[in-house]
């Protein structure tokens, strides 16, 4: 294994990335993975067992990005593995009933607090468009309520101030300017759409007075997970399902991110919010691709097939290889009265203490930020970052990217975007966490 102080060897993973961008647009299937986050090309992965991922050069590094928090059980869980290579030998999808995606939509409904019924897609962003569809069909209005710097997956109408911008271009904070997040979108897309700043309730109360007797919905995530990891503040959370039903507007909790990550059934049991609709992706899968949208009864049905239902069609919907890892992971996280629960949290809990500890003792300017299974580090002199516009003006988004390429040459593994966040899974230990204190303190030399 190469020294935790020297550069790897990544002459494999560069001839490999420079193959791909003869086919692939940047030689990627996301901007996420390529020259935008990696200016010098990305590690290309080969394979993965347990915290560890080896890149194509042969190098190890502990996994703290997990698949973006897909990969809650680690990588290769051999009772995952298992199902995986019994279902593919039996026939890995029909596109029919199947007793697969019923037990997997009981185990969900077990565990989700909100989940009367559950449909299932195949990614998170899927999801979120079924919950507005589902919204406005259920209300009869059209507009809804995002706020600015969370992302709901890139379907048109959430594609508006998603990422982050120069302060300069934010406008004033009670009237954001609207900034699409990609082209090819008609402008008209955004006519109905009402945007906010995020954890400030007397802008919330004046927007909801203003606009809430139109809203369809008002859909947020639970924690700000697109700018890394931003905590609801107290109270907020609650005010908004408070007011959200004083207009009748419904309120739509994205946890594609969240999602049994921080507790059972997710962070609406952790918080004690109860939504009308709730999405979710990422862990549920454990690696495979899957959204869900659960809620009500009275809104799911819906989907009946009868005059103006709302369409949702799919060929992978309840995939069921998919709905057999859903099953099978559902079930690990369950098990021993939640015992991975308390896992993830002591184990990110501790990585948590020793970074602060770290930047405490070198003297830098960074705040670890988030709880438990997930987090996120900001190089910034604020106290804390609670929005959007905390995010864009105060934090050195330049210098968590160096601290991050600094961690891949002592074996730690995580994307150099701030926008990110830290996962922990099952599968992290402490002898991981120390391993990541250690390179982490050395990084902060001359940082």
């Amino acid at each position: 294994m190469t020294s935790s102080t020297e550069t790897r060897n990544l002459t494999r993973s560069r001839q490999l990335f420079e193959q791909a961008q003869r086919s692939l647009v940047e030689g990627v299937n996301s901007p996420s993975r390529g020259a935008a986050v990696y200016p010098n090309g990305p590690i290309v992965l080969e394979r993965g067992q347990g915290s560890r991922v080896w890149d194509a050069d042969g190098n190890d590094y502990i996994d703290f990005m997990m698949s973006f928090g897909a990969l809650i059980q680690g990588h290769a869980h051999p009772k995952l593995v298992q199902v995986v290579s019994q279902t593919m030998a039996e026939g890995s999808h029909f596109a029919a009933a199947t007793s697969a995606e019923s037990e997997a939509a009981e185990r969900f409904r077990q565990m989700v607090p909100s989940a009367e019924a559950v449909r299932f897609t195949n990614t998170g962003s899927e999801a979120t468009m079924l919950a507005l569809r589902l919204a406005r069909a259920h209300t009869g209005r059209n507009k809804f309520l995002k706020f600015e710097g969370h992302y709901h997956g890139w379907y048109d109408p959430y594609l508006l101030n998603a990422h982050s911008h120069p302060p300069d271009q934010l406008g004033p904070r009670e009237a954001p300017s609207r900034i699409p997040d990609s082209e090819g979108i008609p402008l008209r897309t955004f006519d109905d759409v009402v945007l906010a700043p995020w954890n400030d309730l007397d802008i919330l109360e004046r927007v909801m007075n203003e606009h809430g007797p139109e809203l369809a919905a008002v859909i947020t995530e639970p924690i700000m997970a697109n700018m890394g990891c931003i905590l609801p503040k107290g109270g907020y959370l609650g005010k908004l399902r408070e007011i959200t039903r004083k207009f009748g507007a419904l309120l739509i909790l994205d946890e594609v991110v969240t999602g049994f990550r921080y507790a059972p059934g997710g962070c609406q049991e952790y918080y004690g919010i109860q939504p009308d609709i709730s999405t979710f992706g990422k862990a549920l899968g454990a690696g495979f691709p899957i959204g869900a949208v659960a809620g009500p009864r009275a809104i799911l049905d819906r989907m009946r097939w009868a005059d103006h239902m709302v369409l949702h069609y799919g060929t992978f919907n309840g995939h069921r290889l998919t709905m057999k890892v859903v099953a099978a992971n559902l079930e690990l996280l369950s098990a021993s009265s939640g015992a991975a629960y308390h896992h993830l949290h002591a184990i990110g809990d501790a990585a948590i203490s020793g970074l602060r500890e770290v930047f405490q003792r070198r003297k830098i300017n960074a705040v670890v930020q988030g709880f438990g299974p997930m987090f996120q580090i900001y190089f910034t002199d604020r106290e804390a970052i609670t929005d959007y516009r905390d995010y864009c003006t105060y934090v050195d988004a330049a210098k968590y990217s160096r601290f991050v390429l600094r961690l891949h040459d002592r074996g730690i593994y995580m994307t150099p975007s701030n926008g990110l966040h830290w996962i922990i899974s099952t599968a992290h230990q402490q002898a991981d966490v120390d391993q990541l204190v250690r390179a982490a303190d050395e990084a902060c030399t001359n940082l």
